[in-house]
């Protein structure tokens, strides 16, 4: 495994993602490496800038007054959202490698896991939009940046992967598919637990 693959993941798929994506297309890395080294660390913003900023401005959704939670219920929705977003990676991957048998791809877990990092980077770093916990200014932040990031995926997987356009585009709409899945089932596990009391309990 080339040694500076980690530092191209870091930085040089925010600026230059199509020479990344070749760059990873030549390397097997270990998936493990990858969640460690890399995975994690960008996994760790969301929930760090939502906790800052809630801890000191409260959600605003659109009410006169910001949504304010106590201490312990900001740790247990960030620790939380941390979770989701760690078992949405690793899934994802998984997923993606699943797939790949039926689209030609390479089936190397640790490339799967690279790329879907890389892919989701730009959220990961968009997310410091979350130290102003406003709704509005969140979406039009998010929105954008989760263009960019599908626009990625579809750029991203017949290089990395090493399928046909034709084909990557089937598997990248494919993937895209289960993330609305997922995304829409995680919403309605989430107002089910809390209709039935699990979880943080809002202050009046």
């Amino acid at each position: 495994m080339s040694s500076n693959i980690y530092t191209n993941l870091l930085f040089k798929s925010l600026y230059n993602p199509v020479d990344s994506f070749r760059d990873l297309s030549q390397v097997d890395p270990a998936p493990l490496q990858i969640l460690l080294r890399y995975s994690i660390w960008l996994l760790l913003l969301p929930p760090f800038f939502a906790w800052i900023g809630a801890s000191n401005f409260g959600w605003r959704l659109g009410a006169e007054e910001p949504l304010r939670l106590p201490a312990d219920a900001l740790l247990v929705i960030s620790i939380g959202y941390l979770l989701v977003l760690l078992f949405g990676l690793v899934s994802t991957a998984f997923i993606s490698r699943w797939m790949a048998s039926t689209y030609g791809a390479n089936k190397s877990l640790g490339r799967h896991l690279a790329l879907v990092t890389m892919v989701g980077q730009p959220l990961a770093v968009a997310s410091i939009a979350h130290l102003f916990p406003d709704v509005l200014v969140n979406v039009l932040v998010l929105i954008p940046t989760m263009i960019w990031s599908m626009y990625l995926l579809y750029k991203g997987i017949p290089i990395a992967l090493e399928t046909p356009p034709e084909r990557g585009m089937l598997m990248a709409s494919s993937l895209v598919g289960w993330l609305l899945v997922a995304a829409v089932s995680l919403l309605g596990i989430s107002m089910a637990l809390w209709a039935l009391g699990v979880g943080p309990l809002l202050g009046v």
